[in-house]
């Protein structure tokens, strides 16, 4: 009997490990599957004008295979979008091919979210989205003078900012961790293959002077270097007592891109946010300094930063000398015929004139606001439609000082109501650690100089899709092992 018994658990022990190999070829397949399809649309997106039309095509069916899908999705969507005019041929579909997908992961996230089931599960926190963005819209539908325009821009972030969560929240730890790498990454290679053309003349092909790299725009490379940046100096700081040193290498590449953008908020946005995110994580967490940032025991930080800060006062005249340049955009920020002398000057050059129409609405306007995604100005926007149901495709307007921006467009209730939104996420993500809340915080801080926190059809993709990570990591399902 026991030899019959030792016989019966040896079949048994190689039943398990041959399903668990085959569990794991399974695994490879799936990712190699993932990969190919990505690439595959990414090749069509840089081969010629109909094949990027059908990259969107592509990658909308693509986000109805699940949840993680869903999020690279997104992200390839936002790539499609802002990439290099000189790299890649023009979409002339591109606006309704990025609705396409946003529309088919917005249905992904409800098929594979149980909303069918039996048994249907809504996050309170992805409810409190869909219903700030219902405000949103029927905000719209009374006091905006282009009705439409506020409409669709209100339906666009909700359905991208309620996916976004939806389908973080919905992923396991482990398949969490997964995409968000696969991002993190992604970021990576776009810095790498990016480098390269700070040497020719395509990385500056915008405006001559400000390095946009493989993106549409400096205003846009900037930015997006300050989330990665931000990102691997908190992953850095999370680490442990012995962080991996290339994330320094990361951030530092990161940082000389920005400069090199002219993108005076995103740097700004990368120093402060990391360090009010030092500052403020424990006591939001709830956590002690040493839980929240275990990197700060490492010798190899404080050894680094040592050196950073000797080289810093050496090479003092350089970094002067760079920082002014930075500051007045290679000489092009000027007031009254001097360049421009600090941050705050700067500041108020570039986005002063702006906010004073924007306050001159909220006086007017308290209560009601001007309208959902409606310039200061009205006359000045620009609204494209399709030619064929006459909808609504673009309507882009310069704002900056977003809390500023949505007391102007909501009034007052509408911005009260927008700030206890982002305080739950800010909490949540720094539930999550270190990196959640340091991304959190870039993205906010970037929107006091670039209004992205409401623009889902450009720059703003990213924001929104790292923001619904943040919250993920952070909320109770996501501290769990399986969430």
């Amino acid at each position: 009997m026991s030899k019959l018994s030792s016989h019966s658990r040896k079949n048994m022990d190689l039943l398990v490990r041959g399903s668990g190999m085959h569990n794991h070829l399974g695994a490879a397949h799936m990712v190699l599957f993932d990969y190919a399809s990505l690439a595959g649309a990414l090749a069509l997106r840089l081969a010629s004008g109909p094949t990027a039309n059908l990259s969107y095509l592509v990658v909308a069916v693509y986000a109805l295979l699940g949840r993680s899908h869903a999020v690279r999705a997104l992200a390839m969507s936002w790539l499609f979008t802002m990439i290099n005019p000189g790299i890649a041929p023009a979409a002339s579909a591109g606006a309704i091919g990025r609705y396409s997908i946003l529309l088919a992961a917005a249905l992904s996230a409800l098929i594979h979210s149980g909303m069918f089931s039996s048994r249907p599960i809504l996050r309170p926190f992805t409810l409190a989205t869909i219903l700030l963005g219902l405000f949103i819209i029927l905000h719209s539908m009374m006091f905006s003078p282009i009705v439409d325009v506020s409409v669709l821009k209100g339906i666009s972030w909700s359905l991208v900012m309620a996916t976004s969560i939806s389908v973080w929240c919905g992923l396991s730890a482990r398949e969490r961790e997964e995409v968000s790498e696969q991002i993190f990454w992604g970021l990576v290679i776009m810095l790498l293959v990016s480098l390269p053309l700070a040497g020719t003349s395509l990385g500056y092909l915008r405006n001559g002077s400000g390095f946009q790299g493989i993106m549409n725009h400096p205003q846009a490379f900037g930015p997006t270097m300050a989330l990665l940046g931000a990102w691997a100096i908190s992953r850095l700081l999370g680490a442990g007592t012995r962080p991996p040193l290339w994330l320094l290498g990361v951030a530092a590449a990161s940082l000389a891109c920005i400069v090199m953008s002219e993108a005076r908020t995103a740097g700004l946005s990368m120093v402060l946010a990391v360090g009010v995110a030092v500052l403020i994580g424990p006591r939001l967490a709830g956590r002690s300094i040493r839980q929240v940032l275990p990197g700060l025991r490492s010798a190899r930080i404080w050894i680094v930063l040592l050196v950073v800060s000797i080289a810093s006062v050496a090479m003092a005249p350089i970094i002067a000398s760079n920082f002014q340049n930075y500051i007045s955009k290679s000489g092009r920020a000027q007031v009254n015929g001097a360049q421009v002398g600090g941050l705050l000057q700067a500041y108020e050059r570039s986005r002063g004139g702006l906010m004073d129409k924007m306050f001159t609405n909220i006086a007017e306007h308290p209560l009601t606001g001007i309208g959902f995604g409606i310039a200061s100005e009205l006359e000045t926007m620009d609204v494209t439609r399709d030619p064929v149901l006459g909808l609504p495709i673009g309507a882009a307007i310069e704002k900056g000082v977003v809390p500023v921006a949505i007391l102007e467009e909501l009034g007052i209730l509408g911005a009260f109501l927008v700030f206890l939104w982002v305080f739950r996420l800010l909490r949540t993500g720094a539930r999550g650690g270190i990196a959640p809340l340091a991304v959190c915080l870039t993205v906010l801080v970037l929107n006091l100089g670039e209004s992205t926190l409401f623009s889902p059809g450009g720059l703003g993709l990213l924001p929104m899709i790292l923001l619904g990570w943040a919250y993920a990591n952070g909320s109770p399902s996501g501290r769990l092992p399986h969430g």
